[in-house]
C-alpha cells in the first residue's frame, strides 16, 4: 500500500516539475501527504495533491 502511495507521489511531483511554481508545488505535496494520510489509499492522495495543487494555484494568481 504504501509503495503505491510513493509511486503516485512521485509521479505527480515528476509531473508538476516541469511546469509547477514553487506554491503550486508544495500545496500539492501537502495535499498529497494529507489525502494519504487520511484517506490511506492512491485515490485520496492523488486527490490531496490536486486539491493542494489548486490551491498553490490560487495563492500564485494572488501575489503576482
Amino acid at each position: 500500500m504504501k509503495s503505491r502511495i510513493a509511486i503516485v507521489l512521485a509521479a505527480s511531483f515528476v509531473g508538476l516539475a516541469g511546469c509547477a511554481s514553487q506554491a503550486e508545488m508544495v500545496g500539492a505535496g501537502t495535499g498529497a501527504a494529507v489525502g494519504a494520510a487520511v484517506g490511506a489509499g492512491p485515490m485520496a492522495t492523488l486527490g490531496g495533491a490536486m486539491v493542494g495543487y489548486g490551491a498553490g494555484h490560487v495563492y500564485d494568481q494572488k501575489h503576482r
